[in-house]
């Protein structure tokens, strides 16, 4: 399988379609939520272009609803406008993927070292589960989304709704960095069974060893991002 780009877009419609019958009116904030979304999952990949017209149908919303939708997606860096030409998903540089891993470890770190609760572990086991199971079915897309949940489900750990929030910007932004891999499966595989081993750890309590475990995984993820990109 090699890299996509905007020629995947054939299931954007669909996926545009399915997006909007949730929103159900809803404002910008909704509707860029939504798209963020999108390409968190890997729906919409970079170099996409996002048509007002065709997108605002798709999405149920009218088109100022969606102009300003784009203007907060385009300031978060996840979107790009070019001028006669429109909007399109963005393409991260070397340099943006550098600087996402490096609030990565901020603030996943801070999550790790402090106290857990009981039920936002089960969160960080559930992701280990989603991601073996995908591993199973050879859905190995599948398997990169679950390890998103994995660490979302990490930084959620601290209980602070900025982290959150936070997290789930630069794990949006971290999927357009992965169009460049040609094979998810050696990239992600190995790290299912390294996320299995960080929730033990927290599970046992053990943070300073999750931690330390973490840091090799993001310092080997970033090389390996970093490498592909170029």
């Amino acid at each position: 399988m090699g890299p996509r780009s905007a020629g995947s877009g054939a299931r954007l419609p669909e996926r545009l379609s399915s997006a909007g019958r949730a929103l159900a009116g809803g404002g910008a904030d909704r509707v860029a939520e939504a798209l963020r979304d999108l390409v968190a999952e890997g729906a919409l990949v970079p170099g996409t272009r996002l048509p007002e017209d065709a997108t605002s149908v798709s999405l149920g919303v009218s088109r100022n609803t969606l102009r300003e939708a784009f203007r907060l997606l385009v300031r978060e860096g996840l979107l790009h406008h070019e001028l006669h030409r429109g909007v399109f998903v963005r393409s991260l540089t070397t340099a943006d993927v550098a600087d996402v891993y490096r609030f990565r470890r901020v603030l996943e770190f801070a999550a790790v070292d402090g106290p857990h609760d009981p039920v936002a572990l089960q969160r960080v086991h559930a992701a280990v589960e989603e991601g073996r199971a995908a591993g199973r079915a050879g859905d190995w897309d599948g398997v990169g989304t679950a390890n998103s949940h994995f660490h979302a489900a990490l930084v959620a750990l601290a209980g602070s709704p900025r982290m959150d929030e936070s997290m789930r910007h630069l794990l949006a932004e971290l999927r357009l960095a992965f169009v460049v891999v040609a094979d998810p499966r050696p990239f992600h595989e190995p790290y299912l069974e390294d996320n299995a081993r960080i929730a033990d750890h927290l599970e046992a309590g053990e943070r300073g060893r999750a931690g330390r475990l973490l840091a090799a995984y993001l310092d080997r993820a970033e090389a390996q991002l970093l490498a592909a990109h170029g």
